[in-house]
């Protein structure tokens, strides 16, 4: 059962190398962090445990992503409105 979580582990882990690309502490920081992160939990079994951290992963890709447009959005709207009132 674990073999079949596999391929969902390491989809996970290429999509947050991905997104940890324009992580704001850096790439290495991030590539570091994520892969002690993935090392830390390596040995799990459980294909249950295994489930859970997969949908802990997808809940840091939607945190990243929204750290992301958030400072998208901030950029803009320096650029566009002066503080000026």
């Amino acid at each position: 059962m674990a073999n079949s979580l596999r391929g969902e582990v390491l989809n996970l882990y290429k999509n947050l190398l991905y997104l940890g690309r324009e992580y704001p502490k850096g790439a290495d920081y991030f590539r570091s962090r994520l892969k002690a992160a993935f090392l830390k939990n390596k040995d799990e079994k459980d294909p249950e445990k295994i489930k859970q951290l997969i949908a802990r992963g997808e809940f840091v890709i939607k945190e990243l992503e929204a750290l992301y447009f958030l400072r998208k959005y901030r950029a803009m709207k320096q650029r566009y409105y002066s503080d000026d009132k």
